[in-house]
């Protein structure tokens, strides 16, 4: 048995995933009679946090965000209060099914990040262990039938309750350092942190089925959705968990790929063009170079944040609305199935 009296499990959770995985652990540690607190940092103070008692065991949970935790998760990390406990790290990455077989998501660089920041800050690593629950994020991809999705956490719960009697019983697990290409994925990583997820919060947006019953605005564990125009609209707060997807009643919240795609293509062969053709009477070599890698993105994400709020006030027009929603692979049966992690597993 572990020398510490309790388990406190941080978590962080959209779909629900990573707050299923806390249970589990919760459950397996209740049936060793150890004490065991759930912390979803969306609801607590992630400025002044509490420094955790020094026998207990910290668990950090988080889904995988670009490669990496998201930044509410990672934000949180970094200001925890330093100290000498044990800590296992955790993570909910996007599995599949192929036959009977998940497939492994990929962690990205968040172990090595995380295990570095706590070492740094006088922890230990006791485990690493990466949860593959059923992908979320219909953005990139189809949803997943309700078949494959209980099946998956049906064979992740036992591999999550295995290791919870392993973690318990004080023995370390670093099987997930053996996934080394992880690293290899720093440069997208780094580029999703600070580009890639300012350009998906801006591909949300609420169709005309939306009642305005404010249960997006509510429920965003960052407070990223705010109400423009009497709809919501997404800010660049958002952590694209998928929450507001997957909780809405009305299924009105779609992801505008046709938008983000006319946007691109616009930028790159029109606004990006104009402004070099421009700004090379003042900075002639600005193109091609260095200073250029940071003025494209903060171009792109200023432009965007424009475009979109000007999409956001046309779809008053139910002509616009009806482009939005049909340019949309998320409105389609086919591919936009909503998700939410399973209960009473």
């Amino acid at each position: 048995m572990i020398e510490s009296n309790n388990l406190i499990v941080y978590y962080f959770t959209g779909s629900g995933n990573s707050g299923n995985v806390a249970k589990w652990l919760s459950e397996v540690a209740i049936e060793n009679k150890l004490e065991c607190q759930l912390i979803n940092i969306a609801q607590t103070d992630r400025k002044n946090i509490e420094k955790p008692s020094p026998t207990s065991t910290v668990v950090f949970i988080s889904p995988i965000h670009g490669f990496n935790y998201p930044p509410v998760m990672l934000n949180f990390i970094m200001r925890f209060p330093r100290g000498k406990n044990k800590v296992v790290l955790m993570n909910t990455r996007a599995g599949m099914l192929i036959g009977n077989f998940i497939t492994p998501g990929i962690t990205g660089i968040a172990f090595y990040l995380s295990s570095l920041i706590m070492i740094l800050k006088g922890y230990s690593i006791q485990a690493l262990f990466p949860v593959d629950l059923p992908s979320n994020w219909i953005s990139l991809h189809p949803g997943l039938n309700n078949r494959t999705v209980k099946f998956m956490h049906e064979k992740i719960k036992g591999k999550v309750t295995a290791f919870g009697q392993k973690i318990v019983s004080g023995k370390s697990d670093f099987k997930a350092m053996l996934e080394i290409w992880d690293i290899i994925l720093l440069p997208i990583a780094f580029m999703y942190y600070f580009v890639g997820r300012f350009i998906f919060s801006k591909t949300f947006y609420a169709s005309a089925d939306c009642n305005n019953c404010d249960i997006c605005v509510k429920g965003c564990p960052v407070k990223a959705i705010i109400k423009v125009d009497k709809r919501p609209f997404w800010t660049f707060n958002c952590e694209s968990c998928m929450k507001c997807i997957g909780n809405c009643p009305k299924r009105a919240i779609e992801t505008a790929h046709g938008f983000i795609i006319g946007y691109m293509i616009v930028f790159s062969s029109v606004l990006l063009v104009a402004f070099y053709k421009y700004f090379e009477l003042y900075f002639p070599k600005l193109e091609n170079s260095l200073l250029a890698m940071v003025v494209e993105p903060v171009l792109f994400l200023s432009l965007l944040a424009v475009f979109y709020r000007i999409v956001h006030y046309l779809m008053r027009s139910r002509f616009i609305e009806r482009i939005m929603v049909y340019t949309s692979l998320t409105k389609f049966k086919w591919w936009g199935r909503r998700y939410k992690a399973l209960k009473n597993m």
